[in-house]
């Protein structure tokens, strides 16, 4: 085991009170209804803010946890296994508090000031338009995609804003829930419970101190007073907030999936012989599981020592979270090609968290070349640097 798997370390930051059992009955219970509403129940929402995920990343002076990045892949993990738009909406709320600790003072009171579990969600593709006013903007437009916005409480909306001497910057804006409206885009194939609609908004005035760049994200808060959590990269780290609903809902669809043989075998007529194809399906389903939750796991135990600060470290990072990925998905898609009718009705759940697993490992963070190039750049560069 590397010396950054060693997870007794006492300096390593502690878990933080996130409570993913509270949630997951919720989730289980109301995962079906879920899928056919196209989101979450209400009760499923407040379950995930009750269960700490808010407030996991949330700086201690508002009252949160600046919690570890390894506690929250676990407990989205454990969600996820319930229902996988479930844990996709709880990384939602704990990833995006944590983009609002970016925010200047004043946009952070605003966001926290009644307390640490405002439920933050938001868009990181620039969209809409933004027309340059004293001290601030006014912003208006469409932002599709947008997990989780039915019980959100604020949203950050990327947006390109004019600056001086006519250039452009790429900032997050903070709205309230007041501001914006909500169209039902959202019907696909899997993560259907997300309800990742479109947000609209008529034009608002946002002041400069409810931004921040996008830059300032990307590169992290310096260190000195910053939380931990805050000083990594986020190209260093974004891979884990997807890659961890992968996770459960893997992690699901093998339990659905060993149920399912159960009850075939019990059915069996008497004499005969199980094959044994399952148990070898099984085993390499799981190896592949546990192999891409040990990349994950050190991928956040990495992020936690803040020991992703130079670029190859960073890039090693980003290969693992999307090459656990690859991994996850082969296993899952192993189970639904041996799986049987069983496997495929709309009846079980097995068939669920595969569509689940399929639909949210494309997303754009997840995808294997940008990681595979930049792993391969930063190694090759540091091979360079170490042969001379």
């Amino acid at each position: 085991m590397s010396e950054t798997m060693q997870m007794s370390d006492p300096a390593a930051p502690q878990p933080g009170p996130l409570r993913p059992h509270e949630a997951s009955g919720p989730a289980a219970q109301h995962a079906r209804q879920a899928e056919r509403d196209c989101r979450l129940d209400p009760k499923v929402s407040e379950a995930l803010r009750d269960a700490g995920f808010a407030r996991h990343f949330v700086p201690a002076r508002w009252g949160g946890q600046e919690g570890s990045f390894l506690h929250c892949l676990e407990a989205v993990a454990e969600v996820s296994r319930a229902d996988p738009s479930a844990g996709w909406c709880a990384a939602i709320a704990a990833s995006l508090s944590r983009m609002a600790a970016f925010l200047p003072e004043e946009g952070q009171r605003t966001v926290w000031e009644h307390g640490p579990d405002a439920l933050v969600v938001g868009a990181l593709v620039p969209g809409g338009s933004a027309q340059a006013a004293p001290g601030g903007w006014l912003l208006g437009g469409r932002w599709p995609y947008v997990s989780g916005v039915h019980a959100s409480d604020a949203a950050l909306l990327a947006a390109q804003v004019p600056v001086t001497g006519g250039r452009k910057q790429v900032r997050f804006l903070l709205v309230p829930r007041s501001a914006y409206g909500i169209e039902r885009t959202w019907d696909t194939v899997g993560m259907r419970g997300t309800g990742s609609d479109t947000l609209v908004l008529d034009q608002v005035y946002v002041p400069v101190t409810h931004t921040f760049l996008l830059t300032e994200l990307a590169s992290g808060r310096g260190p000195g007073g910053a939380p931990a959590c805050l000083t990594v990269p986020l190209k260093n780290v974004s891979g884990l907030t997807f890659a961890a609903p992968v996770l459960g809902a893997v992690r699901g669809a093998l339990e659905a999936w060993s149920r399912a043989v159960v009850r075939k075998r019990a059915a069996a007529r008497p004499g005969q012989e199980p094959s044994v194809s399952a148990e070898l399906d099984l085993a390499r389903s799981t190896a592949q599981a546990d192999a891409a939750e040990l990349l994950l796991t050190r991928a956040a135990h990495d992020a936690d020592r803040l020991l992703l600060s130079d670029e190859w470290s960073g890039a090693r990072a980003q290969r693992d979270q999307v090459a656990a990925v690859d991994l996850l998905l082969d296993a899952a898609d192993r189970l639904q090609r041996t799986g049987g009718t069983g496997a495929q009705s709309v009846h079980g759940d097995f068939q669920r968290f595969w569509r689940d697993a399929r639909t949210a490992a494309g997303h754009a963070v997840l995808q294997w070349e940008p990681a595979a190039r930049r792993f391969g750049a930063a190694h090759l560069a540091r091979t360079a640097a170490d042969g001379k």
